[in-house]
């Protein structure tokens, strides 16, 4: 009897040393992931603003070939014009609430 339960205690000592190694080994992994997953986010963050200033100098280049138009071209020239001062319109608007 006194030998089953020293081997019935050895064994609850060595499932538990397993289930111990077991949680270190999965700890270490969830805090490479959440590293990995900060990195990343970091990534997505400088490729939306990288995003956002490319855009803004394609912007800037559309504007700008619109005004160089050439004849044909006059009346796009003039609707972009408009939609630029509606957009400083409603800025200015934003800006005086």
């Amino acid at each position: 009897m006194a030998n089953e339960s020293i081997e019935i205690v050895h064994n609850l000592q060595q499932k538990v040393s397993k289930l111990v190694d077991r949680y270190r080994s999965v700890k270490t992994d969830n805090d490479h992931l959440k590293s990995e997953n900060d990195q990343l986010a970091l990534q997505l963050e400088e490729s939306a603003r990288e995003m956002a200033e490319l855009k803004e100098k394609y912007n800037t280049l559309k504007f700008s070939k619109t005004i160089e138009a050439k004849s044909g071209d006059v009346h796009f020239a003039k609707i972009r014009i408009n939609q630029i001062v509606r957009e400083i319109d409603k800025c200015i608007a934003l800006l005086n609430r």
